[in-house]
């Protein structure tokens, strides 16, 4: 295959994410897998599935860097980013700036704020606890007996929501046992769940200029970015995919790197 060629490996504590593009950052192929507990084996397996839908083999020259948690664990990558830079640059190819980007991710949520130049203003994460994250809609899902495949459908049809008070994951399992036991309709407590995530996110920073929307959360739950426009007037937009930003970015520094140095 003619031109350079590049790939991103985003390595998170729930799931690791594999990218390839082009010399144009045209993505050939992409994987996602849970992480498990041998980061290394996630990233060689997803880079694998990634290599061969991109109908590439393992002798194809491709510069790798590395993201996410466990970005030290990826053997094969020659770099390794911080994901403020790699979410950013993945974000900055579909998007301009000035942009807030939000990512919800499953054990963390960051808020980076980019100004028209694509420089980063500002970085914010949330506390250690899991509250409107991935994990905690995992979480909420088990207390409810429920797939978490099926929380977006029930929240997005819900005729009626119902309000949750805590922040806390512990203390919010318990406040859904109490709502069910009163009666409450299991798809208004689902659309409660979605909209503390929503409030989560709006308490870590103000949201500014276009808001763009990443992370496995967005990805199977749309209808969390339908709840963020009932609260701002700004634009919010997703990028294609916004699961792999992270390792797209990754993959887009890597494509830099490889053409400055052939130059």
């Amino acid at each position: 295959m003619p031109g350079k060629l590049a790939g991103g490996i985003d390595v998170g504590s729930c799931t690791t994410k594999a990218v390839i593009v082009d010399s144009e950052g045209n993505i050939l192929g992409s994987r996602v897998i849970y992480s498990g507990t041998d980061f290394q084996d996630a990233a060689n397996r997803a880079w694998g599935y990634a290599v061969e839908e991109a109908r590439l083999s393992s002798t194809d020259s491709i510069t790798v860097f590395s993201t996410g948690y466990g970005r030290n664990s990826v053997g094969f990558s020659s770099k390794s980013l911080t994901e403020i830079s790699c979410h950013a640059r993945g974000c900055l190819h579909y998007f301009s700036g000035p942009m807030t980007i939000v990512d919800i991710g499953g054990q963390d949520n960051k808020i980076i704020k980019l100004d028209k130049n694509g420089l980063r203003v500002s970085f914010k994460m949330n506390r250690k606890c899991a509250a409107g994250t991935g994990a905690f809609l995992e979480e909420m899902a088990l207390r409810l007996r429920l797939p978490i495949e099926k929380l977006n459908e029930l929240a997005q049809n819900a005729n009626g929501e119902v309000t949750l008070g805590s922040y806390c994951t512990v203390f919010s399992g318990t406040e859904v046992l109490e709502k069910i036991k009163s009666g409450a309709p299991v798809d208004s407590i689902v659309r409660g769940l979605f909209h503390s995530v929503v409030k989560r996110i709006l308490e870590m920073d103000t949201l500014t200029d276009t808001i763009v929307m990443t992370g496995g959360v967005v990805e199977y739950n749309p209808f969390l970015v339908d709840l963020l426009r009932t609260h701002i007037p700004n634009e919010i937009v997703t990028p294609p995919h916004p699961q792999i930003m992270g390792a797209l970015g990754a993959a887009l520094h890597a494509l830099h790197d490889a053409v400055k140095d052939a130059d």
